[in-house]
């Protein structure tokens, strides 16, 4: 009969580690001990920039008063040739042309350049491309278009040998 209780014994204990095995794996982690950090150091915010408000803004050195992209066009031209006066081929051009560029600008609500395209691009004249290009650029800012919130406009260049020009706007034609 002793090994009887012996074995019931053995049976008890080995269920009871059992079930507190079973329980202990069930049951959540202690908690973590709680680390006190030195309270972060106080900083000031950053400022933000914003830019200065139309009125602070200086005002355009030219102006136009044109309505409309045709009428605006005129401006620029007359604009381009001020900037360009020793490279404007003077008189009528002659029938056969170096390159002929069909160029529109894009002009923002305070005069400068923001984009051009091609809409007819002297390919076989790659210098002549660049060399409109960098024009029109460098005479940014051109009249801010004051009846318009920008503008786009087209104009044709016609292109000499000597690389002088006239714009189809200004021209004195050909002979």
């Amino acid at each position: 009969m002793k090994t009887s209780i012996d074995r019931r014994k053995l049976l008890l204990t080995t269920t009871a580690t059992g079930v507190a095995a079973v329980l202990a794996a069930c049951s959540s982690p202690p908690p973590a001990p709680v680390v006190l950090a030195p309270p972060p150091k106080p900083t000031l915010p950053r400022p933000v920039q914003t830019p200065p408000p139309v009125a602070a803004q200086p005002r355009p050195d030219k102006i136009s008063n044109a309505l409309n992209p045709k009428d605006y066009r005129r401006d620029a031209a007359s604009h381009l040739y001020s900037k360009n006066g020793d490279r404007i081929y003077k008189g009528k051009m002659p029938p056969l042309l170096y390159a002929v560029g069909v160029l529109q600008v894009e002009v923002d609500p305070r005069g400068h350049v923001t984009s051009t395209n091609w809409m007819r691009a002297p390919r076989h004249a790659p210098e002549v491309m660049a060399d409109i290009e960098r024009t029109v650029r460098s005479a940014s800012p051109f009249p801010a278009p004051m009846r318009m919130a920008g503008v786009t406009y087209t104009d044709t260049w016609l292109w000499h040998k000597s690389g002088r020009f006239q714009l189809d706007t200004l021209t004195e034609g050909q002979t």
